[in-house]
């Protein structure tokens, strides 16, 4: 066996040395001759955002064709970005990260503080420039008929900073005498995104008692759930509606383009109804710092005007 693996040895190893003694020819590179590559540079976007109220998919459909007819009209570049939270959103504006600010009055008195400016304000879909929250139950709960009826019982609300969907009814319990200490329990709606949804799921599902959104939100969900089967218990006053800000240092002449664009909207016109509609509003409208007073009162009355605050001292 041995006299065999020394003949096998003795065969291949002149081959195994020829291999690796061969040299490859030289290849001459003459640097002199270069052409530079220019990578293509991306367009600077103006960035929009939709307070993550509702899912990301639901923010796409209804503001793309907002973006698209904003980017024809202005011949500027748009791009919408998608905040995964509140916070997240409020963060980003004041990094200079998002442009446009679409929000609901709460965050923006929180962004105005970082030298954010509204511009426009919604008209929404029952008409007014204003909207409500709404506090809601399963129909089919015999215990709770009015406002009165809820304490005691388990609260999920959207978020810690949301207008329509915690604050507006928060104020509400409070002028009607409820505190936060009359609750079982006060619970947000978790994860990114999709909060308002989650509150009204989380109520039909029986998790929680009652819940807080903003009004319209049912609308959103006739397709996915018997909205018969949930019951309105109260719907607070109505205070000033979504609004747009425009960024600290954004440029004037920018903004002012944006603004004459969405103020041209018009729901009488084929192409603007579309955009409006798939938006959920019927028409976009100026809007000023001092609109916003009643929610500042609010805040104030809830104890959330301390500058920096972001949420209500728990």
């Amino acid at each position: 066996m041995k006299n065999v693996f020394r003949m096998l040895l003795a065969l291949l190893l002149p081959i195994l040395l020829v291999g690796c003694s061969g040299e490859e020819d030289t290849i001459y590179v003459d640097f002199s001759k270069r052409k530079e590559v220019l990578l293509p540079v991306q367009k600077d976007a103006i960035t929009y955002a939709y307070l993550p109220q509702y899912s990301h998919a639901v923010s796409y459909g209804r503001h793309h064709l907002l973006i698209e007819y904003l980017g024809r009209a202005t011949g500027m570049t748009f791009r919408q970005v998608f905040p995964d939270t509140f916070d997240e959103h409020v963060k980003m504006v004041q990094r200079g990260e998002i442009d446009i600010s679409f929000s609901n009055p709460m965050i923006y008195v929180r962004l105005a503080r970082s030298g954010a400016r509204a511009f426009a304000r919604v008209i929404e879909p029952s008409g007014r420039p204003s909207f409500r929250g709404q506090v809601i139950c399963r129909d089919d709960n015999r215990f709770i008929r009015t406002l009165d009826d809820c304490r005691g019982a388990r609260w999920i609300a959207v978020d810690h900073s949301s207008a329509g969907g915690y604050l507006f009814p928060l104020g509400m319990f409070v002028e009607n005498g409820i505190t936060q200490d009359d609750f079982r329990r006060i619970d947000f709606a978790p994860g990114p995104g999709g909060k308002q949804e989650k509150v009204v799921l989380a109520v039909y599902a029986g998790a929680y008692d009652i819940g807080s959104i903003r009004e319209g939100t049912l609308d959103i969900l006739k397709d996915k759930i018997d909205i018969s089967q949930i019951r309105v218990v109260k719907s607070t006053r109505s205070y000033p509606g979504w609004v747009y800000a425009a960024r600290r240092n954004m440029p004037k002449e920018q903004v002012a383009r944006i603004a004459e664009a969405m103020f041209a909207l018009d729901l009488n016109s084929p192409d603007g109804a579309v955009i409006l509609n798939a938006a959920g509003i019927r028409g976009i409208i100026p809007a000023s710092d001092g609109d916003y007073a009643p929610v500042r009162k609010l805040m104030s009355d809830l104890g959330l005007d301390a500058p920096g605050a972001g949420g209500l001292p728990q």
